[in-house]
């Protein structure tokens, strides 16, 4: 069975201050999301499929190149897609606003990717290091998920996914029984330097360990349906607002609170980091030094 790594890398990355999904930070000038491909493949999947902005086309093609030489686990040749998050997949009904240039978010990045997902797939942001063991346990969950009505997610702890330099956007998760009962979306989280974590917008004081989704989700094709009439929806109330967006972490929520998903929550013990500010950076690079040097990862990640 084929298995899709959907990769969403259209994001503006704008509170990082510049384009970090293309910011060489491993010890070779690796990006982020080239570990998320080597982890990937090494997992079982045998096909990446990339969400970009349409001027990223050309960048994407010198940076990710190489990939049309490597071979899946299977032996088969890995499979390369592109698709663009543009306005050309909004709904006729829905008049873009003026001075409207940002995406809508993940709900219409993924949609986007619609008729180049005809399997299984993870679906990942091009910013996030996941860890080997997210998609060893996710590329096993997907070989045996229902196809109508199920999902997956890997979770990881709030603690571990916050920023000392500014705040953050994470989808606070309540799990029952290994299945996800719900999820919160909450914006303005910030972490002081005691490890307290405040909701600044609720003034309130969150769980250190609260399980938080990374937007590390696994979807059936049955999901693309589903994301459509959310997005409708979604466009139908949102009126001129420039900002407006709808997020992954909301549309699982709903899908929840109606039943239309079941999802499991899977365990990994791999760890979570990524680049919100421009300030993590340099911990980062460090971590990816310390991988390499311990030999989970070769020299180079593009031989």
């Amino acid at each position: 069975m084929k298995l899709s790594l959907v990769i969403m890398a259209a994001g503006l990355g704008s509170r990082y201050g510049g384009n970090k999904q293309v910011d060489g930070i491993g010890p070779h000038g690796e990006i982020l999301m080239e570990y998320s491909i080597c982890d990937a493949l090494r997992a079982g999947f045998g096909k990446v499929v990339f969400i970009i902005k349409p001027e990223m086309r050309e960048m994407m093609n010198s940076l990710c190149g190489y990939l049309s030489r490597r071979t899946a686990l299977d032996g088969s040749p890995v499979e390369v897609c592109y698709v663009e998050q543009d306005f050309s997949s909004i709904p006729a009904f829905y008049p873009i606003p003026a001075g409207r240039t940002r995406p809508f978010g993940t709900v219409h990045a993924l949609l986007c990717a619609a008729e180049a997902v005809r399997e299984p797939c993870c679906v990942i942001n091009a910013d996030d290091f996941y860890g080997f063991d997210a998609y060893q346990s996710m590329a096993r969950t997907l070989r045996h998920l229902p196809e109508e009505g199920h999902a997956a997610m890997v979770g990881y702890l709030l603690k571990n996914t916050a920023s000392l330099h500014g705040t953050v956007t994470r989808g606070i998760c309540v799990q029952r029984n290994g299945f996800l009962d719900s999820v919160q979306e909450t914006r303005n989280i910030q972490l002081f330097p005691d490890g307290t974590l405040r909701d600044l917008e609720a003034d309130r004081l969150l769980d250190p360990n609260a399980l938080v989704s990374m937007n590390f989700w696994g979807f059936m094709p049955s999901v693309f349906p589903i994301l459509r009439r959310d997005f409708e929806t979604f466009l139908r109330t949102a009126g001129d607002d420039i900002r407006a967006e709808r997020l992954l972490p909301e549309m699982v929520d709903s899908q929840l609170r109606e039943g239309g998903l079941k999802v499991s929550v899977l365990s990994s013990e791999g760890k979570w980091f990524g680049m919100t500010y421009r300030q993590d950076r340099e911990t980062v690079a460090q971590a990816l030094r310390r991988l390499h040097e311990r030999g989970e990862y070769p020299e180079s990640l593009r031989n």
